[in-house]
């Protein structure tokens, strides 16, 4: 939200916090219990010495590299915020129907150009989408360009216009290397084989289709912009100093 600064793993409290978990945007986001668990051995071993907030970003850095993706170097030293963001996750958060001049001013306002958010898209080289994110493209006619094998393959992995958003009802990001960080998703968004649409935009839209191309043609250069945009998001206004806290607990603010 306003930095990594931990604010999404604040759960509610009455009267005090609305979690950020609640919005629509945080659609699919679990498994904190894990951030949990690595916050309980920390707490053990250095005691309100390392924030939720690094915790975050050190495993966003060794997911990465678990996925086949490059070591990206993370400052640490961040705090936690004291206060969720709830009323501002739908402003601040791209949505995958926004358009690519929204996505574009969204980033470039925390200081990332058009090469590098066309590299941070590249995320979607891995993971899946759920079906209600996809079903616009699909329903009630099929979105022109989407390639027709790959439209009919969406179809059958999404039979209806209205998925069940507690269901299992998903596709994969990338068909060919699921579980491998790479420049694939550039190949197939060429291809028009992007699942949503903002994947469609990337590729033909003038400000980033030279960067697609390029990612597209070699994967080296996309990891090294992939590495350089990563950095720039992890470093975005981090509370440091004596702002914000160190939390005890990574789902609630500190009471003393």
């Amino acid at each position: 939200m306003q930095s990594c600064d931990a604010s999404v793993l604040l759960e509610t409290v009455k009267g005090t916090i609305e979690s950020e978990q609640k919005s629509v945007r945080s659609f699919g986001m679990r498994n904190f219990k894990y951030v949990r668990t690595i916050k309980e051995a920390l707490e053990k071993e250095c005691p309100s010495t390392v924030s939720c907030a690094d915790i975050v970003s050190l495993s966003a850095r060794d997911g990465i590299v678990m996925l086949g993706g490059p070591r990206v170097e993370m400052k640490t030293g961040r705090r936690d915020s004291q206060e969720s963001y709830f009323s501002d996750v739908e402003k601040v958060i791209p949505n995958h129907n926004d358009s690519i001049s929204s996505v574009l001013s969204m980033f470039q306002s925390v200081g990332i150009d058009a090469e590098g958010t066309a590299a941070l898209l590249g995320a979607h080289s891995v993971g899946r989408v759920h079906c209600t994110n996809l079903v616009d493209r699909l329903y009630p006619t099929v979105d022109p360009t989407l390639d027709e094998d790959y439209a009919a393959y969406l179809k059958r992995r999404c039979p209806t216009p209205n998925p069940d958003p507690k269901k299992v009802e998903y596709a994969r990001n990338d068909r060919e290397t699921p579980m491998i960080l790479d420049n694939m998703y550039y190949k197939n968004i060429l291809n028009h084989k992007g699942l949503l649409g903002i994947d469609e935009q990337l590729a033909s839209d003038p400000r980033t289709a030279p960067y697609v191309q390029k990612m597209a043609d070699d994967n080296d250069y996309f990891r090294e912009q992939f590495s350089r945009a990563v950095v720039l998001l992890s470093e975005n206004s981090p509370l440091t100093g004596e702002e914000g806290e160190i939390r005890n607990d990574c789902r609630y603010v500190n009471t003393n």
